[in-house]
């Protein structure tokens, strides 16, 4: 792939070098060379060239058409003015074929065999499949052929010459799309700052929940410090008593011991 791509570098700059040396009819005997030779697809560097510029009037206009058209056009485009313009060889016919599959494959990434039979002016199938897969291995489309749909699905496709009328176009369609990204990242930093804000408040309400419970630990510890002490206060008081009243029951029980004792001497002696 890498040898043609450079084969194909060699061809371009070497029409270029030749078509600065040539006029008139040689120079379109040089065009009608470059419409055929493979691996060569963009033709806007010698539209600019002045010597070519030279043929759109005259009578070799219709050469500067041809080339124009190969550089911007398809091959309906040709079909609908062929009588104004050179007969096309067959390797310049298929050409401007892969070229058009090109033009197609920039606006819809599946094409319908349908629709490439139709724009090509093709009735052939096989011929169509075979067309197809020339423009695979020139490296100008990349994609498959799905033969059961009947689909070309394209993955790839070269870009073709720009028409200078055409700049002013894709340089609004390139600001449209400055300004979309522009609306995008607006939209994208007010997200940010919305969520950073949310952030902000769900940390502070963190904070304020972990400080109100740890208030609240604090204030039941004091609480059940204080409970605990009244507690055993009370303990104590309704422990206190408890010795007094046994020893008034101790005194009461050796008084009465004595007594008895005393009472059985003096009974003794009377006797």
């Amino acid at each position: 792939m890498m040898t043609e791509v450079k084969a194909s570098g060699q061809s371009l700059e070497q029409f270029l070098l030749l078509a600065k040396t040539v006029r008139g009819a040689a120079l379109v005997a040089l065009i009608n060379q470059l419409l055929e030779v493979p691996g060569v697809y963009v033709f806007g560097e010698f539209l600019e060239m002045p010597n070519i510029q030279e043929l759109m009037t005259g009578p070799y206009a219709p050469s500067y058409q041809l080339l124009s058209l190969f550089a911007y056009g398809t091959f309906s485009d040709y079909m609908a003015n062929a009588s104004n313009l050179p007969v096309l060889t067959t390797a310049q016919k298929n050409k401007l074929r892969h070229l058009s599959i090109v033009t197609m494959a920039a606006k819809v990434k599946c094409i319908p065999y349908s629709v490439l039979l139709h724009e090509l002016e093709m009735k052939n199938l096989r011929e169509l499949e075979d067309l197809i897969i020339e423009a695979i291995y020139a490296d100008i489309v990349q994609g498959k052929l799905d033969q059961r749909n009947q689909l070309l699905e394209v993955d790839y496709s070269i870009g073709r010459d720009i028409r200078p009328q055409d700049i002013s176009s894709m340089a609004r369609t390139l600001q449209e799309w400055c300004n979309g990204c522009e609306a995008v990242l607006a939209g994208i930093e007010d997200q940010i700052g919305r969520a950073d804000q949310y952030k902000e408040h769900q940390v502070k309400v963190k904070q304020q929940v972990e400080n109100e419970v740890l208030n609240l630990k604090k204030t039941l510890k004091a609480t059940t410090g204080a409970t605990a002490q009244e507690s055993e206060q009370h303990v104590m008081e309704t422990r206190d008593p408890a010795p007094a009243q046994d020893l008034r029951q101790s005194g009461k029980k050796s008084s009465k011991v004595k007594g008895l004792r005393g009472s059985g001497k003096i009974w003794s002696k009377s006797n």
